[in-house]
């Protein structure tokens, strides 16, 4: 799973596509997850694809 921020959004998708060659799963993430940081900085992540 990655987590990310809105400006990796781009990199994330396109990474797990390279994982698992076929189309992520992309989730925003609920309030009680936003503690989470993103896989790419150290920005608060949004959205998690699966």
């Amino acid at each position: 799973m990655i987590y990310f921020c809105e400006s990796h959004s781009d990199r994330a998708i396109e990474d797990a596509i390279e994982q698992d060659e076929r189309p992520p799963r992309m989730e925003k993430l609920e309030n009680d997850a936003l503690s989470t940081i993103c896989s790419y900085c150290e920005k608060q992540a949004v959205y998690k694809v699966e």
